[in-house]
């Protein structure tokens, strides 16, 4: 019993190691196969005609931290 245990962490550390690997070296991130919301003509997260006060603030914040890091890019 112990060692199908062991055999299937290692498994699976090396699917992890692997998928890791592959996204170090693309530096493109996992994606499902059947194309996500868009492909059910949802074209973003939050799909309100109006959003929220507290999407209204996240995206104020996203927006006043996305200037701070162009502001501070080294490259």
């Amino acid at each position: 019993m112990l060692k199908v245990f062991i055999a299937a962490f290692v498994f699976f550390l090396l699917a992890f190691a692997g998928m890791s690997l592959g996204y170090m070296i693309k530096r493109k991130s996992i994606q499902g196969s059947c194309g996500g919301l868009s492909s059910i003509g949802v074209e973003k997260i939050c799909d309100c005609p109006e959003p929220c006060d507290a999407r209204k603030r996240r995206m104020a914040r996203e927006a006043v931290r996305q200037v701070q890091l162009e502001k501070h890019r080294i490259i």
